[in-house]
């Protein structure tokens, strides 16, 4: 198989106040043409992965390739074959969408035969034609981010990494960037991308790796995750937070994973869904405490990183999970215990 991108081991320590280790020993590769997904909550380690991997930052040891060139070794040469696009927009306000991408069109040194008319298509594509010529002091935030990637995309790059590319979006106009990022993939484009959205991933990533503490935790397709977790989730909705903790411990002989309380609702992987909710009800009428909603659904992502993690992504508690989990089809690891510290290089 081809792979575009690389990592292999990579370590990386910020040292301040805290010494914070982002990256322990991180690996991973992705195949060409495909979106591979990095999951985690702030303080995972994405950015810092993607700053090493995009030449921002070095990495402390490790080795990082993009298209077969090592990343510190050949650092200009990847820059000139790959895109970036970053949390937030980094365009200039006081230029149109057109000056925008003409002059990075220029910085990339374009012939400028060309920029114009690269410039021009682009608009088209991200349908920003109509707001080609105006400031972008009057653009949405929809608008911006659309014209961000553009911008990442007016070399023709065979790579492009989007951090967290639809942070802050409302759900439309993450759809609409999500539909072109699925055009560039299917145009030989390969894409990593880092999300805390778990709806994104699953839509998006081919395969895909989770982040906890600077360690990879987990990896495989979305399926592959999904499926080692359990066949089905039952979801029950009690009238109080104390009579769902009381459901969560009548829950623990259902399955292998330990039941979750998030506020009146408990959830818990089982993998007989008929069998086990016919148990679950038989538990709670016995104990007299009477649902006001039962479900069984499919597993998803959050439920995933969840089980492996102790928490939710977009929970940002320092609460540590322990996975201790092992075998299944996605490739799952160890953590240990760290600090988790908010801090820029490790969103």
């Amino acid at each position: 198989m081809q792979y575009s991108i690389e990592a292999d081991t990579l370590k990386k320590t910020f040292t301040g106040k805290h010494e914070v280790r982002a990256l322990d020993g991180v690996s991973f590769n992705v195949a060409e043409g495909t979106v591979f997904g990095l999951l985690g909550p702030n303080g995972s380690g994405k950015t810092t992965a993607v700053r090493i991997l995009t030449t921002i930052l070095q990495p402390d040891s490790g080795r990082a390739r993009v298209l077969g060139h090592d990343v510190a070794k050949h650092a200009s040469l990847v820059r000139s074959l790959i895109g970036l696009a970053g949390q937030y927009a980094a365009v200039d306000e006081n230029l149109t969408g057109r000056e925008n991408l003409q002059m990075v069109g220029r910085l990339n040194h374009l012939p400028r035969s060309t920029v114009a008319g690269r410039a021009k298509e682009l608009l088209e594509q991200f349908d920003l034609a109509d707001a080609a010529d105006r400031i972008l002091k009057t653009y949405s935030g929809g608008m911006r981010r659309r014209l961000d990637l553009a911008a990442a995309l007016v070399a023709r790059p065979s790579v492009l990494f989007l951090d967290e590319p639809t942070t802050g979006l409302d759900p439309q106009s993450r759809n609409d960037l999500w539909e072109v990022i699925e055009s560039l993939v299917g145009g030989g484009t390969t894409v990593l991308l880092t999300t805390q959205y778990l709806e994104e991933a699953d839509r998006l990533a081919h395969s895909l790796a989770v982040l906890d503490h600077g360690h990879v935790i987990a990896e495989g397709t979305p399926e592959e995750l999904k499926a080692d977790l359990g066949a089905t989730v039952l979801e029950v909705g009690l009238d109080t937070i104390e009579n769902a903790r009381r459901a969560a411990e009548l829950f623990r002989p259902l399955g292998s994973h330990t039941p979750q309380v998030s506020g009146t609702v408990v959830e818990v992987t089982v993998d007989n869904g008929p069998e086990s909710a016919m148990a679950g009800l038989r538990f709670l009428d016995q104990a007299g405490i009477i649902p006001a909603a039962f479900t069984l659904r499919e597993p998803s992502l959050d439920d995933v990183f969840l089980a492996l993690t102790g928490r939710r992504t977009e929970n940002e508690s320092d609460q540590d999970g322990d996975p201790a989990l092992s075998g299944g089809r996605g490739r799952r690891r160890g953590s240990p215990a760290m600090e988790t510290v908010g801090m820029g290089e490790l969103s």
